[in-house]
């Protein structure tokens, strides 16, 4: 499955809850056109939605599961039972948030994705902010690791997606596949990172962000 992605595009398709694109039929749909066209997996949110694409689409799906907490900052994926109703809904490789930061129910990233390899049988995408997050999740088994967090995390905030420094990094120091997510605005970007040694990219806001892409073009007009 793995090898399916290489240098390869997928698209995230995902829609803010209060949003009329966020309904299970209109992101299987986005997501069925995405590999009509080319790309060669998919990265979706929620279980409903993932068992909606599952449906319609044959190609890799990374799943996750935003769980926003008042307490913590860490929300993708952030349990194990999150990982299993993903996992059961049909996601192929399981997204996480692989940062160092506190985790709600005392799970780490270490037991959290030895407990998704020995029960859900699926490899996991670890989603990071820095090099010593990534560096911490392939020893702790991490199967790819994604650029994901750059820049919205405490320690990132004040650096601008695409992190083509983190890529780099992770590229030259790493033995794993090296997803480069966020901030890929063109399809020249998408070049870039691939240039850079990425094994694939990771595009959401640019080809499936509806809204955002108005509001951009509203603010130009003027």
């Amino acid at each position: 499955m793995l090898n399916i992605l290489g240098r390869g595009l997928i698209v995230s398709c995902q829609a803010p809850v209060a949003s009329p694109l966020h309904d299970p039929i209109v992101i299987a749909a986005m997501a069925q056109a995405a590999i009509q066209q080319g790309a060669v997996g998919v990265r979706i949110d929620t279980p409903t939605h993932i068992r909606a694409v599952r449906q319609r689409v044959q190609a890799p799906l990374i799943g996750l599961w935003k769980q926003p907490d008042p307490d913590f900052e860490v929300y993708i994926t952030p349990q194990f039972h999150h990982a299993a109703a993903i996992a059961a809904a049909g996601a192929d490789i399981i997204a996480i948030d692989a940062t160092r930061r506190d985790r709600p129910g005392g799970e780490t990233v270490a037991t959290l994705i030895a407990q998704i390899h020995s029960e859900l049988h699926r490899p996991v995408m670890a989603d990071v902010d820095t090099l010593e997050a990534a560096i911490a999740a392939a020893a702790a088994g991490a199967d790819l690791i994604g650029t994901t967090l750059y820049g919205y995390t405490a320690a990132t905030r004040h650096l601008t997606p695409p992190g083509f420094e983190l890529l780099q990094q992770l590229v030259d120091q790493l033995p794993l596949p090296i997803l480069c997510e966020g901030g890929i605005a063109s399809p020249q970007m998408a070049k870039q990172a691939l240039d850079l040694g990425a094994y694939a990219i990771v595009v959401g806001t640019a080809i499936t962000g509806i809204e955002q892409q108005v509001r951009a073009y509203r603010a130009a007009c003027g």
